[in-house]
C-alpha cells in the first residue's frame, strides 16, 4: 500500500494555491495554507516539509522543528524530514543535537554518491563531517570512561570498545541467521571467549605437532584434498559461484559429517588424539567434522553464513601468511599461529588470503555452550530423524 502522503499531490487546488504563494515569495500566505492542509491531512508528510520551510523562511525555526516532527509522526525514518531537522538544529546554535540529527540522517540517506543528485551531494558532504566531527569528540570522552577503570580486562575492553562503534554507528549489530537450524535463546556473540573453553589450551599446545603432521599429509601424494565448497549446479548459492568445486579452497578431511576419513587420519594421531578430548557435536551424517582447510594465495571467501546455531566453529591458525583475515560480524581479526578462535559462523562472515603464500588452518565444529546435555540430545535426534527422513536439509 503506498504511504498516506503519496496520494495528495499538489494538484489538491490548495496545495497549489500554496505553492504558487512560496514560488512568489509570499510566504505568510503559503504558510497559512499550508497549515489549513495538514489541519485536514495530517499524514501529508510533502505538506509538512513545505510548511516547514516557510516557517523557517518566515524567521520560526521553532515553528519549523514543530513541523518537521509532524512529518516525523508519519514516517520515524524519512530522510528529508530527518535531514531538514538537523539542519534546523544547526541554524538554532544546537552544536550537539544538530550533529546527532546528522547521524541519524545518514543512516537513512543514500549510501553510494554514484545515485545521489548533484544538488544533493553538497548537504550530504557536510552531514557527514558534522556527523564525524561528533564521533571524534564524543569518541574520546568514551574511551576516557573506559580506560579509567584499571579493573577491566582485556576482554571486557574489546566488548566495550564495540559497544562505543555500535554507538556511534561505526559498526553495525550483526544477529545470528543460519540458514537452516535456530535455537532460541542461544547467546549471539560474533567471536566467543577461548579462556570459556578448557579444551582450548589441550589444543592451543599441541600446534606444534598438529603443524608438523598437517604439512606432511599435505605433501603426501595419496592424501585427499576435495574442494571446501561442493555444491550441485542447481542450488541457489550464487555467492559460491567463483569457489564452488574449485580448488582454491580446499579441505583435508580428518572427520567428516561424522565418519573419520581414513586416508587422511591414519597419518594424524597427534591430532585426532586431541579431537577426542572436544566437546564436538555427534549426529548421524552430520557431525562431528574436523579438516586442514588451506586457501591459496590471493583468493577470498565470500560473506555467508553457516547452518545450524546450535554449534560453534573453531579455527587453529597452523600457517598464516602476511595479509590474511577473518571478518565475523562487525569485527575482523589476524590469524595468529597457534591461537584459537571460536566464533559463530551463523553470523556472516568472510575471510581472504592477499598473500602469494598458502594459509592453512584446522577447522573443528563444537557444541554451543549454552545447550545442555540434554538439548544437545534432542537437537542431535531432530536432525539425525531428518537426514534419515528426507536426507539433506530442508
Amino acid at each position: 500500500m503506498e504511504p498516506a502522503s503519496s496520494l495528495v499531490s499538489a494538484a489538491d487546488p490548495e496545495e497549489a494555491a500554496a505553492d504558487h504563494a512560496a514560488a512568489a515569495r509570499n510566504f505568510v500566505e503559503a504558510r497559512r495554507l499550508l497549515e489549513r492542509i495538514v489541519e485536514r491531512q495530517p499524514e501529508n508528510i510533502e505538506a509538512w516539509l513545505k510548511l516547514a520551510a516557510m516557517r523557517r523562511a518566515s524567521g520560526d525555526a521553532e515553528a519549523a522543528l514543530v513541523a518537521v516532527a509532524g512529518a516525523l509522526r508519519v514516517d520515524p525514518l524519512h530522510f528529508t524530514a530527518l535531514i531538514s531537522r538537523a539542519r534546523l538544529l544547526e541554524a538554532k546554535g544546537d552544536r550537539q543535537e544538530a550533529d546527532r540529527a546528522y547521524i541519524r540522517a545518514l543512516a537513512q540517506g543514500p549510501q553510494g554518491d554514484d545515485t545521489v543528485p548533484p544538488e544533493l551531494q553538497a548537504l550530504l558532504d557536510h552531514a557527514r563531517a558534522r556527523s564525524d566531527q561528533y564521533r571524534s569528540r564524543i569518541a574520546a570522552t568514551w574511551q576516557h570512561a573506559i580506560d579509567e577503570d584499571p579493573a577491566l580486562d582485556d576482554a571486557e575492553r574489546a566488548s566495550l570498545a564495540r559497544f562505543k562503534t555500535n554507538g556511534l554507528r561505526q559498526t553495525r549489530v550483526f544477529h545470528s541467521e543460519p540458514s537452516h537450524y535456530h535455537y532460541p535463546g542461544l547467546v549471539e556473540r560474533e567471536f566467543h571467549r577461548t579462556a570459556s573453553f578448557p579444551w582450548v589450551a589441550q589444543l592451543e599446545a599441541a600446534t606444534d605437532d598438529i603443524l608438523a603432521e598437517c604439512e606432511a599429509l599435505i605433501a603426501l601424494s595419496t592424501s585427499a584434498a576435495v574442494p571446501y565448497i561442493q555444491y550441485g549446479d542447481d542450488a541457489p548459492v550464487r555467492q559460491w559461484k567463483a569457489l564452488n568445486h574449485s580448488m582454491d579452497w580446499t579441505a583435508f578431511h580428518l572427520l567428516r559429517g561424522g565418519q573419520r576419513i581414513v586416508e587422511n587420519a591414519r597419518h594424524c594421531p597427534a591430532t585426532m588424539a586431541v579431537l577426542q578430548a572436544i566437546p564436538q557435536p555427534r549426529i548421524a551424517g552430520r557431525s562431528p567434522n574436523a579438516m586442514f582447510s588451506l586457501l591459496r594465495p590471493h583468493t577470498r571467501i565470500p560473506p555467508h553464513t553457516g547452518v545450524a546455531n546450535t554449534r560453534l566453529v573453531c579455527h587453529l591458525p597452523l600457517v598464516v601468511p602476511p595479509n590474511c583475515w577473518f571478518r565475523v560480524g562487525a569485527e575482523r581479526r589476524e590469524w595468529r599461529v597457534g591461537e584459537a578462535m571460536i566464533f559463530d559462523d551463523t553470523i556472516e562472515h568472510e575471510a581472504a588470503n592477499d598473500s602469494d603464500l598458502p594459509r592453512v588452518v584446522l577447522i573443528i565444529d563444537v557444541w554451543h555452550p549454552e545447550l545442555s546435555a540434554t538439548e544437545r540430545a534432542a537437537v542431535a535426534r531432530i536432525m539425525e530423524a531428518e537426514q534419515v527422513e528426507h536426507g539433506a536439509p530442508i
